[in-house]
């Protein structure tokens, strides 16, 4: 059963590492910070996988506090990147 949870922390390691090219590559903001998601979300995949294995309840609380980091994060980037025209009235 461990060889399963290794292959699936590198097969999520290589998934981490090709997230981080593109954010550093672009071409936009856009591309940047989903790039930046789907890092953050491998990072977590890799915690969860590893907190299994070991059975290690402290590593899935850290795994959902970054769930809801990222979340907030990509809701702050949405925010900050909207033009003033896209919000809707009475909002913002």
């Amino acid at each position: 059963m461990a060889d399963w949870f290794t292959l699936a922390a590198v097969f999520l390691l290589l998934s981490v590492a090709v997230a981080l090219g593109r954010c550093w590559r672009g071409p936009g903001p856009v591309e940047r910070i989903m790039a930046a998601q789907l890092a953050g979300t491998g990072v977590i995949g890799v915690a969860v996988v590893l907190g299994a294995a070991r059975r290690d309840a402290a590593m899935l609380d850290a795994a959902l506090i970054g769930t809801l980091l990222a979340a907030v994060a990509v809701t702050a980037f949405a925010r900050s990147a909207a033009k003033p025209g896209d919000r809707p009235e009475g909002r913002g």
